[in-house]
């Protein structure tokens, strides 16, 4: 039976399409930020609303220090095939990993017995964060990549276990993550200032 959670599930979808398709980098912070309260929302299900607001915090505070860099949109867009086949092709793969997704999830409901929209919402954020791994090679996109990863790991994590150390953790991921990414990303104009 459905519910209003499902709102989260296309709420993930939607962040992620978004991730995948647009090519300004301010729209992909904003879709990690509408992301992360779809995260906050499906982890609330299973963990107290204090523990799973450090979800949401901890995203935020990873997409600001993507954006501290002040990216310019020519490093976005020279990565990024922009072109209306390359959109098209990013549409249809992403909508084979939802088939893909939607469909092994009962296979996963007989490993983690948790509600269906929680699985749903992990294995579309794995999937997508996966897809955006192997597509693109840009500092800030393989940074999106791995937080979405992490993001769907960490819904599917709720349900087995609700550990302040483990969410503490997890925080430090996911920040790590976006300090690595940051760094990369401005590794060349530092490279320019240097010379």
């Amino acid at each position: 039976m459905l519910t209003i959670h499902v709102i989260a599930v296309f709420l993930l979808m939607a962040s992620s399409q978004l991730i995948l398709l647009e090519n300004r980098w301010r729209f992909f912070l904003i879709a990690l930020a509408v992301q992360y309260i779809g995260v906050f929302w499906l982890v609330s299900l299973n963990w107290p609303l204090g523990l799973a607001a450090v979800k949401l915090v901890v995203g935020w505070m990873a997409g600001a220090m993507l954006a501290a860099n002040r990216l310019d949109e020519e490093f976005v867009e020279k990565n990024v095939l922009a072109d209306l086949s390359g959109k098209i092709f990013r549409v249809l793969a992403a909508i084979v990993i939802w088939v893909l997704m939607f469909s092994v999830a009962p296979t996963f409901q007989t490993w983690i017995p948790g509600q269906d929209e929680v699985l749903w919402g992990g294995l579309v954020l794995i999937g997508a964060g996966l897809l955006q791994l192997g597509m693109f090679n840009s500092p800030l996109r393989v940074s999106l990549g791995l937080l979405t990863v992490l993001s769907g790991f960490e819904i599917l994590y709720s349900v087995v276990e609700n550990s302040i150390l483990v969410t503490g953790l997890l925080a430090m991921a996911n920040l790590g993550i976006a300090l690595v990414g940051a760094y990369l990303i401005s590794l060349p104009e530092l490279e320019v200032t240097e010379e």
